[in-house]
Order: C-alpha cells, then structure tokens, then sequence
C-alpha cells in the first residue's frame, strides 16, 4: 500500500517531501523511487527523532497485523496493533502532525447491520485485528474531541493490488486468485463460493486517502468513513476472469478461521457520507478491476521471466 501511495504524493509535494519507511529492507526499486528510512512503530524515541529531524508534518501510519495472522499471533498483533497505534497516536499530539490510520471492514462484527454497513453503528469484531482497529478509532475521535488532534480514519475494504503480495488477510484470495487464473489455471478458494465482501482496486484505495487527507477540515462531519467501490463473491470474480482466461478452474476448500471472520464481516459498506462530505466516488468496477489485474498480473510475471497462460 504505502509504496503506491507516496508515489502518487511525491508528484504532487515532491519526490524528497515524502518518505517511505518499514522494519523489513524494500527491493532495490523503492531506494531509488526516494528517500526511504527504517521506522519501527515500537520504538518511540526513534520515531520521534524520524519526526523532528524530517520536519514531519503528515503521518500515515500502516503497521499492522492482519487478520487472520493475527489470530495465529494474538500478542504480537496487540503490540504493533495497540502499542504502535498509541506511540504514533502520542507522537502526533506531541507535534502537531495530522494523521491518517486505515481502518477496514475487520472493525465490524456478526452483531453489525451487514447489508449495508453504516459509518456508525454497533461494532463487535470478534479478531484482535477488528478489535485494535475499533480502538484505533475511538481513541483518534476521543484525542480529536480533547486535544483538536487532527486524526483521519478510512475503513478499506478487501484491496486488490498487483504489488502487495497476500499478507494473511482474509480478502487475500481475490489477488491470489488472478496469479493463480495466469500460472497454473487452478485457484484452491479457503473461502465458500457465495461469500460476499467489499472490493477496492488499489488505485482507487490511494486516491479516496489523499482525496480525504487533503479535504479540509471544516467539511468533516466524522473522522473515520466507509469507502466503498463494488462487493462481490469468489464465484462472481472467477466468472468475470472466464471471460478472459475461459479455463480458470476454482476448487473451493473452506479455510474454518477465515470463513468465520468473513462470515462475521459486512457485505456491503454504506458511503455515503465520505460521497457527501469529500466527494468519494470510486474508478474501477468489477469488470475495470478483473481487466486491470489480468494485464498488470500478466506483465508482472512477463518480468520476472515466469510462464503466463
């Protein structure tokens, strides 16, 4: 996510105006793209130097644990969820910075109105990830209320992005699904055929956060909003792919951890306030998503020296 997005800002404020960070070492390409620092949300003093020294004044804060990994790893997703969010949460008082947290449909539970989900409503998450995030939420509205801390909260749906690899999420499929489609032809689904859940394309994801970070304040009527682009199941997605690569064959084996969480997630999100209050109004459907990701998957591989169907 975050490689994309300081793309899209470095046109706009300049390639040395925005810095990408990370725990792990990028590839080759995103040193070269511009400047690139290591940050380690669990280290506040470090981050704190990071601030002061660059002159920060937008913080985008990413760090999380997914999903269903975080369901293996219940501790380590409370500190980088929890003991992260707090420190940038801490930082960005301290120095006035504003400061974007994504949220997700993770932050809803099976006691959620499902079909749609409004921006405000009952939230029971029943994963460590939905719970970290609900509190992510409420602590930026809270610091907002008290201290005027500029905080802005985004609830993404299931991403689908060429370059982010699955990383343990629960709408994970619906990019594996296309490099599977363009391999090997066969696509093993962890999840029912019928399940139903909110799509994003990446490109839409990065432009709805700068769009809402750069809305001016006095047009927010909340601080965290759904955004919404298309909802669909595995079932609908292989039949949308068929039209390109007719031989996609899809096994579906139901994964019992994330079947329940999806399962326990809306089906629809409600927008329309970030539609009223900041203009959100997204690109791509489902058939601009499937062709996108058919030509960027099929170059990629090209790329990399790997066969494509």
């Amino acid at each position: 996510l975050g490689v994309g997005l300081a793309d899209m800002l470095r046109k706009q404020y300049g390639t040395e105006n925005v810095i990408l960070s990370d725990i792990k070492k990028p590839p080759p390409n995103v040193y070269s793209s511009g400047p690139f620092v290591y940050a380690d949300v669990l280290d506040y003093k470090h981050l704190r130097e990071l601030i002061i020294n660059n002159r920060i004044t937008w913080l985008v804060h990413y760090s999380a644990l997914l999903s269903a990994v975080g369901e293996a790893n219940v501790a380590l997703a409370r500190k980088i969820n929890i003991t992260g969010l707090h420190n940038v949460l801490d930082l960005a008082l301290e120095h006035c910075l504003r400061l974007f947290v994504p949220s997700t449909i993770g932050a809803f539970g099976p006691s959620s109105p499902r079909d749609p989900a409004p921006d405000l409503c009952v939230q029971r998450p029943r994963t460590i990830y939905g719970v970290s995030k609900v509190h992510g939420e409420l602590m930026g509205e809270y610091l907002h209320h008290k201290y005027g801390l500029d905080f802005r909260c985004l609830r993404y749906p299931g991403v689908i992005s060429v370059n982010t690899p699955p990383g343990g999420g629960t709408t994970d499929y619906a990019v594996q699904i296309f490099h599977d489609a363009l391999s090997t032809g066969h696509h093993v689904c962890y999840l029912r055929p019928d399940t139903r859940l909110p799509m994003m394309h990446i490109s839409d994801c990065h432009r709805a956060t700068i769009e809402f970070m750069q809305s001016p304040e006095c047009q927010l009527s909340l601080r965290t909003y759904n955004i919404a682009a298309m909802s669909f199941t595995p079932e609908e997605v292989a039949q949308e792919i068929r039209k390109h690569l007719p031989h996609l064959k899809v096994t579906y084996n139901p994964d019992s951890v994330r079947q329940t969480i999806a399962d326990s997630w809306p089906i629809r999100f409600d927008d329309s306030n970030a539609r009223r209050d900041w203009g959100w109004a997204p690109a791509f459907g489902l058939e601009e998503l499937v062709a996108d990701m058919l030509r960027s998957v099929r170059e990629k591989r090209t790329d990399e020296g790997l066969p494509v169907r």
